[in-house]
């Protein structure tokens, strides 16, 4: 059962337009959730994307919810150094040197292959991702739940 005013979205669908909002600049992509049905709206500045119809009353009637830019939540240059700090501490000033030019994730990633930690790094990433986005899912009033896509809320 769903506590008042929290909306049920699934769980792989808003992961999906997380990555899509974040895979672009800030503001390039961009993804709302109806407050009332749960239903994901996509929108490009960039791409065409396909969307169904417009919204019907019900969603315009609860109000939207901007999907967050993994900016929005931290998970960008903080995050990386949050590792490095943790888990590579004798790297930290390099890496944060990195991130005074452009580039910087390339050369991160060269650092952690020739360190033999890149899938530590992809592993703490995601687990922090899913952290940050279920945390941002309850200050939203937001209930992501694992049900096959399409089904409805």
């Amino acid at each position: 059962m769903t506590a008042p005013g929290t909306v049920v979205v699934n769980r792989d669908d808003l992961e999906a337009a997380f990555e899509f909002v974040s895979a672009g600049a800030p503001s390039e992509n961009s993804a709302t959730i109806s407050l009332a049905t749960g239903k994901i709206r996509w929108h490009s500045t960039s791409v065409d994307v396909e969307d169904d119809d417009d919204p019907d009353e019900a969603e315009d009637a609860g109000g939207y919810v901007s999907v967050p830019h993994k900016k929005d939540l931290g998970l960008g240059r903080s995050l990386v150094l949050r590792f490095v700090d943790q888990e590579m501490p004798r790297d930290y000033d390099a890496v944060a040197d990195f991130f005074r030019r452009r580039g910087a994730y390339s050369r991160f990633k060269n650092l952690l292959q020739t360190r033999r930690m890149l899938e530590r790094w992809y592993e703490f990433e995601q687990r922090a991702t899913n952290e940050a986005l279920l945390a941002w899912c309850e200050e939203n009033g937001i209930r992501a739940v694992d049900k096959p896509s399409g089904t409805g809320c």
